[in-house]
């Protein structure tokens, strides 16, 4: 049942006011597959609420659009449309994002052409073969002297033999070095490497229209790599014999169809033989259950949610095994038949109840995506989460890296896993999975791991007990388990002085982190856009008609270079000279509106600045105002000779741009007041032009010096005490770094010791009340202050 005012079709965007055009946000499927494209698409028709169906489909090469799901990968019913008009017969609500599923059009001249060829050449190499060569083509010495009758029927025989070759499922890059193994997923992802000194085993065997290349590693894993030639396996072979010190063995496959054989464990592999020759093999380690059925049948259950690749659209979820009594390889009695000793023998390597226990366990802890509390296991090779419905079990080798992101203003800090592959829940894959912990809580955890182990395999890399902010141990004892890398947030700092901005994605709502090497949307849907892989970035005007809600948020477009887009919503204003600059100083093209691409000149930041609100940032102009007094020439020169200082909220260089732009603001207007005196009525021309039509800056009001000082933050009072000590204990520091330090010591303080702080910010907030007040009722009208509002 759905809530009042709940649509059943699809979550909807926040309707913004003052829009110039009606849009929908479409996630476009083919075939149940994608998305393969994420764009916006104009809302037409006569009262601008139909879908244009019929532009959709000749842009994406479709020749139907339903309804879709993608939670179930259902479709729903067909979108019709109007014959001669080719919008949709059903409206759609402004600002809606939706998702369609298209069927792709059937070109027939692909299968005709192969036909005809298929039938074609055969029968023209047929008749030379039988007829011989046509008079006229006999004096060719490419017919008669190099391709004799005889070998056009052995090219007749080829061709109709000849077949495509097959795509790999995981298409990649394959690299044999001094050191080892390594490959590289094909368009990017985490890269294999296999360093030779692990190596323990490496075999070869003969699969369908490829050899396949499998290396078994100490620590148990068994990799394959499928897709070689014939030619390749022998220089391969004399190449990890010379370099590796191991000698490749040969496996034959088994294509006979024969559900009865042997069964082989080496290590934690299950292979089944049949004869001499392999059938298929397991990792027992992804055995979840494992059970007797009755004296004769052994039953095995995998993970089912386990680590798969995005390819992999089936996976094994069990498999059951029948032993007779006779069986002579596992050898019982009456009370343990054959059966029982295969069960007992599984049982060891499987990963069944408590057989391994955790190094460290964190219960009830919120995760976002995939949504639910979970209780968090680190093992020896894997992390598990275990909630009422789910079981994911995750190998450490699947982990790329871990983000620690703090909130701003938020007593919760993200920490997200990247995985690759991904781990998947039904149709759903989840590349990131997102934690997210209460800032300020404290625990302390033993390890459970020997003195021996530590010293041996974790030196440097773990402790034997742990106690601090609950993100902080979990991060640490992660690393340490499974290598990976944290990145933390770098040099952006919001207006508010956090390490993220307010955004929305896709209807929803979260947090934007520019971070040194990309951009990480958190937390729903978790999108990472790394640096490299991004076309241009532009700044659009959020709802550019002329509602006063539109002057106060602006868009992000960020375009990647495989066509893909991202469009970051409601962005507050006051966040894009940080955002500008931040993008700017990583060397990323930027397309304004207009188009010209030259920053700050173009038309984005006029209309940025175009507002009715005072021009003047209060939170920036406060912090200016207070560090005014304990900023020293030298640390201004320490702030222009640190070029890769990328500014502060302290710097006075924005105090002189307000000057000129006062002093610039005075001219304007007296030059305005000269021209309606002097000259007749006239037209009244749009806002923002001159007379030519070209744009202009609209002036910049001057700020009232009788005006009340506003409020300080308790932040502001604790960075005025503090800020001293920092820099004579730091005298080398820049000021981006002081303020960097300041708000990490402000988040790490708890209530009590905040409340100072607190109390004085309040008492200032009442004095600024009372001023405020006074001077608003004091304060004459100024009949040329235009839209001025208070």
């Amino acid at each position: 049942m759905a809530a009042k005012g709940e649509s059943l079709a699809a979550p909807l965007l926040e309707r913004s006011a003052g829009r110039r055009d009606p849009f929908v946000e479409v996630r476009l499927y083919r075939r149940g597959a994608g998305p393969v494209a994420i764009f916006r698409s104009d809302l037409s028709g006569p009262r601008r609420d139909r879908l244009d169906v019929r532009r959709i489909q000749a842009n994406h090469g479709l020749r139907a659009l339903y309804a879709f799901k993608p939670e179930g990968s259902r479709r729903g019913l067909r979108i019709r449309c109007d014959p001669a008009a080719g919008y949709s017969a059903l409206p759609f609500r402004d600002g809606a994002a939706i998702a369609l599923d298209g069927e792709p059009k059937e070109s027939w001249t692909k299968p005709v052409s192969v036909i005809v060829a298929g039938l074609l050449v055969p029968a023209l190499m047929a008749a030379v073969a039988v007829n011989g060569v046509p008079e006229p083509l006999l004096p060719s010495r490419v017919i008669s002297g190099i391709f004799p009758p005889w070998i056009l029927v052995s090219a007749v025989i080829i061709f109709a033999r000849a077949r495509t070759r097959p795509r790999a499922p995981n298409p990649g890059q394959f690299k044999v070095h001094s050191g080892g193994l390594a490959w590289k997923r094909q368009g990017g992802g985490k890269t294999i490497e296999i360093d030779k000194a692990d190596v323990t085993s490496v075999t070869w065997m003969k699969v369908p229209r490829a050899y396949q290349l499998g290396v078994r590693i100490k620590d148990g894993l068994f990799y394959r790599f499928i897709g070689f030639r014939e030619q390749d396996v022998s220089s391969l072979t004399n190449f990890i014999q010379k370099n590796m010190g191991v000698t490749p063995d040969e496996k034959q496959l088994s294509v006979s169809g024969h559900n009865w054989g042997g069964i082989d464990i080496d290590g934690n592999m299950l292979t089944f033989m049949v004869g001499s020759k392999q059938a298929f093999e397991v990792s027992l380690p992804d055995v979840a259950q494992t059970q007797m059925q009755g004296k004769t049948d052994v039953l095995l259950e995998f993970h089912h949610d386990d680590t798969t690749g995005a390819n992999e659209k089936d996976s094994l979820m069990d498999l059951s095994f029948h032993v007779p009594t006779s069986n002579t390889q596992f050898v019982g009695d009456e009370n343990r038949p054959p059966a029982h000793i295969l069960w007992e023998t599984i049982l060891k390597f499987a990963d069944v109840g408590s057989s391994e226990e955790p190094v460290v366990t964190f219960e009830g802890i919120a995760i976002l995506t995939p949504r639910g509390r979970y209780s968090v296991e680190l093992h020896l090779s894997f992390l598990r989460l275990q909630g009422q419905a789910n079981d994911f079990k995750i190998q450490y080798s699947s982990i790329v890296r871990l983000f620690l992101l703090p909130k701003s203003n938020n007593p919760h800090t993200f920490v997200v896993i990247t995985l690759d592959p991904p781990i998947r829940k039904g149709q759903t894959l989840y590349p990131h999975i997102v934690i997210q912990f209460e800032t300020e809580a404290v625990v302390e955890r033993d390890l459970a791991l020997s003195k021996e182990l530590l010293a041996e395999k974790y030196k440097d890399r773990l402790e034997e007990s742990y106690k601090g902010l609950i993100h902080e141990v979990f991060t640490k004892v992660l690393r340490g388990l499974s290598g990976a890398k944290v990145t933390r947030p770098g040099s952006f700092r919001s207006c508010q002085d956090g390490y993220a901005v307010k955004s929305s994605l896709k209807a929803e709502d979260g947090l934007l982190y520019p971070l040194e090497k990309g951009f990480f949307f958190l937390p729903k849907p978790p999108t990472l856009i790394l640096h490299e892989e991004i076309e241009f970035v532009e700044f659009e005007r959020h709802g550019a008609g002329g509602a006063s809600m539109s002057s106060h948020y602006f868009d992000l477009l960020v375009k990647l270079k495989n066509d893909q887009e991202h469009l970051f919503r409601n962005i507050q204003r006051n966040e894009y000279h940080n955002l500008f600059n931040f993008i700017n100083g990583k060397n990323m093209k930027i397309m304004n509106l207009g188009g010209d691409g030259q920053g700050t000149s173009g038309v984005v930041t006029d209309v940025l600045r175009d507002t009715d609100d005072d021009a003047v940032d209060p939170h920036l102009e406060r912090i200016k105002n207070q560090a005014g007094d304990e900023e020293s020439d030298e640390e201004d020169e320490d702030f222009v000779a640190d070029k890769d200082d990328s500014g502060s909220p302290t710097d006075d260089s924005g105090d002189e741009e307000s000057d000129a732009s006062d002093s610039g603001g005075e001219k304007e207007k007296s030059s305005k007041k000269e021209a309606s005196s002097s000259k007749p009525v006239q037209k009244r021309k749009p806002k923002g032009r001159d007379e030519d039509g070209s744009e202009k800056k609209k002036a910049k009001k001057k700020k009232d010096p009788n005006a009340p000082k506003r409020a300080m933050t308790p932040f502001m009072y604790f960075s005025m005490a503090e800020r001293g000590n920092m820099k004579n204990s730091n005298p080398d520091l820049p000021t981006t770094e002081i303020a960097k330090k300041l708000g990490e010591m402000w988040q790490k303080m708890s209530s009590e010791e905040k409340q100072p702080y607190i109390q004085q910010a309040q008492v200032d907030k009442k004095r600024y009340e009372k001023e405020s007040a006074v001077y608003r009722g004091e304060a004459p009208v100024d009949v040329d202050s235009g839209n001025e509002s208070d």
